[in-house]
């Protein structure tokens, strides 16, 4: 299957700069799991920004109907 990088960067809110997994959604995705975690892209800009990306987190913001 081909990456399609370019594309998927358009769609990408990690605002984590040095980050080599950004477009590579099934390398970001793998890695994030592995740390009971999900991608930014996952989180309203705010959330993201706040660098919690853990499911609890992602929990809470759903209850709350942020998301």
């Amino acid at each position: 299957m081909e990456c399609k990088k370019e594309k998927n960067l358009a769609g990408c809110n990690c605002s984590y700069d040095p980050c080599q997994r950004k477009g590579i959604c099934c390398e970001c995705l793998s890695y994030h799991l592995k740390s009971r975690q999900l991608p930014g892209c996952c989180f309203p800009a705010d959330a993201e920004r706040m660098c919690d990306r853990s499911f609890e987190h992602f929990a809470r913001l759903v209850t709350d109907k942020k998301i």
